[in-house]
């Protein structure tokens, strides 16, 4: 199985950036697409972004789209999730997540493995 374990998480002010990290411990991740969602207080879980296997196909929220990045290391078994220009929107608690199934990336029922989470907070 594959244990992922997100950091990077702080406290920025608006217009910062941040860059999130996720290491998928406890096995590989090949052939496996690995994604970012989020969840703010009193909010449902929602899809941030996500990567393929080989790091050539990406996919974003609109709501990210132009101002986050997402990319992988398969030697590393890392993904990571640069984010620029935060906004207070853009506060929640940030999981990373392992697909166990093709699909669309942004259906939180392809992912099988999630980590804890890492707070991200953006004050205005």
């Amino acid at each position: 199985q594959v244990q992922p374990v997100e950091s990077g998480g702080g406290l920025v002010q608006a217009g910062d950036s941040l860059r999130l990290s996720c290491a998928a411990s406890g096995g590989t991740v090949a052939n496996l697409g690995m994604g970012w969602f989020r969840q703010a207080p009193a909010k449902e879980r929602e899809f941030v972004a996500a990567v393929s296997y080989t790091g050539t196909s990406t996919y974003y929220a609109r709501a990210v789209k132009g101002r986050f990045t997402i990319s992988r290391d398969n030697a590393k078994s890392t993904v990571n999730l640069q984010m620029n220009n935060l906004k207070p929107e853009d506060t929640a608690v940030y999981y990373c997540a392992v697909a166990t199934a093709r699909g669309a990336y942004s259906d939180s029922v392809m992912y099988q493995y999630w980590g804890q989470g890492t707070q991200v907070t953006v004050s205005s």
